[in-house]
């Protein structure tokens, strides 16, 4: 890692450095908080978790190679160079953005309320067909994880696609002077993290801090379908870009890249028209739901303005392939799950319900709760089920305490859908087990602490 010596490190962090002054010029090869995936010449940042403390870990990372550690506390017996620091958080962070700075490389930051790691493997699958890409991995779109993220950015690499999630004020504004984006891209502004931002208008002033760090003459990218994003008219002096499923936005506007002639090939993905500035090709979308088609839209935007041709475009979009957890289609002995149970909120399980609704044979919804919801929780949970009953799903298996509220809302829609409710994911999966039939299409979704992903791992057991 250029320009990563001890001695510059100990400046940037504004800490202390304790060892030798030979040491002090030496390079650290990667940053790392997790003592398990420490390597020879890794800087150690010794960060207090809820449950762990890094710094229990100091002795075992020097014994593991570490070049060196960050560190809140004096190491009186430290075992190799340290430097104190009066926060490592903080220190990560200002590590992170002096590290970002000394690259020459394009970044794109991605936020939104839904769909984030899905565009964000859109753009990347459209990038990776002209420059050397590196993605968010797993879910380091925090103000841990994108400084980790920031860490793996090496000189050859070209343009880094990255995931900036909040939950709260402020947050975005230091993701974004971390991240220092030279393209912007939000994907909607839905009810998510109202117990912190209280209303869409809320999360809109939140998730549009990420323009605060965009670099002079940078981009924006916005879904002109989301009549909150219509409304910002102007970033540093330029208009943003638009983008939707029909030639005009919600203002009148006409979109920058749209799509038109789209075709729903259920759980075989989606075929659309894209119109460029200059022209219009077909594509073929390989992963199901019409929500997908914002996404794709959103990295033909981004593609375009990082001088991708229409062909390379296309050609990123039809490469594109989901992850664990985010509609991710698992075929079984049985039938087909759809694994998409890494989160949830409102406009994301009603997407979700979507994709199920267009499967053939029966349809099972395996549903919990959504967290972070605010005051109007229990209402939100009770739209759901109702919104899964009216969508023709054939059975719905609700799980958690707000699920109650779910169960509510489908048997009130009086429609012909099968309800059941379990207290533990244990209960529903012993009644799963044993009510799930060859030729079925299993939905799993739920907010991440339910940890819905046992659910999937038993569906998976007897995959092909």
């Amino acid at each position: 890692m250029k320009n990563l010596t001890l001695k510059k490190i100990a400046e940037v962090c504004r800490g202390s450095y304790f060892g030798s002054e030979e040491e002090m010029e030496s390079e650290v090869t990667n940053v790392v908080i997790d003592s398990r995936k420490m390597e020879k010449g890794n800087l150690f940042v010794a960060i207090k978790g809820e449950r762990v403390d890094g710094h229990s870990f100091v002795n075992s990372v020097f014994l593991q190679g570490a070049s060196a550690v960050l560190s809140e506390q004096k190491l009186e017996e430290a075992k190799g160079p340290y430097i104190l620091v009066e926060s490592t958080k903080q220190a990560l962070k200002d590590l992170a953005t002096f590290y970002r700075e000394t690259l020459d490389i394009q970044v794109v930051g991605i936020t939104g309320s839904v769909g984030k790691t899905s565009t964000k493997e859109m753009i990347a699958s459209v990038l990776e067909g002209k420059y050397r890409v590196l993605k968010t991995a797993e879910n380091f779109n925090n103000e841990i994880g994108l400084p980790l993220t920031i860490f793996r950015l090496r000189e050859e690499d070209e343009i880094a696609v990255l995931e900036m999630g909040i939950s709260d004020f402020g947050e975005m504004h230091r993701l974004a002077q971390i991240a220092k984006p030279d393209i912007c891209v939000i994907t909607n502004i839905g009810q998510c993290h109202l117990e912190n931002l209280g209303d869409r208008d809320g999360v809109l002033k939140a998730k549009t801090e990420i323009f605060d760090h965009l670099r002079e003459n940078g981009i924006a990218v916005l879904n002109g379908e989301d009549e909150k994003l219509v409304t910002v008219a102007n970033i540093q002096g330029r208009k943003p870009f638009f983008y939707g499923k029909g030639e005009r936005n919600r203002t009148g506007e006409k979109n920058f890249i749209y799509a038109s002639e789209i075709k729903d090939l259920g759980m075989e993905g989606i075929e659309a028209l894209l119109h460029f500035p200059d022209g219009e090709k077909k594509v073929y979308i390989p992963i199901p739901g019409e929500h997908n088609v914002l996404n794709a839209l959103a990295g033909a935007c981004v593609g375009m303005q990082l001088g991708l041709t229409e062909e390379e475009i296309c050609r990123g979009i039809e490469n594109a392939r989901t992850i664990d957890g985010r509609t991710n289609l698992i075929h079984t002995e049985k039938g087909i799950v759809i694994d998409d149970c890494y989160n949830a909120n409102p406009v994301s399980m009603r997407a979700a319900l979507d994709v199920l609704s267009k499967a053939k044979g029966r349809t099972l919804a395996v549903l919990g709760d959504m967290g972070e919801l605010g005051r109007d929780e229990k209402k939100l949970h009770y739209e759901l089920g109702a919104y899964a009953a009216k969508k023709q799903i054939d059975v719905l298996f609700c799980c958690g305490e707000l699920s109650k509220e779910l169960q509510r809302g489908a048997l009130e829609a009086k429609e012909n859908i099968e309800v059941f409710y379990f207290a533990t994911k244990e209960d529903l999966i012993k009644a799963l087990e044993n009510y799930r039939e060859t030729g079925d299409t299993i939905l799993v979704k739920a907010s991440h602490f339910m940890e819905f992903s046992k659910i999937v791992r038993f569906l998976q057991a007897s995959v092909q």
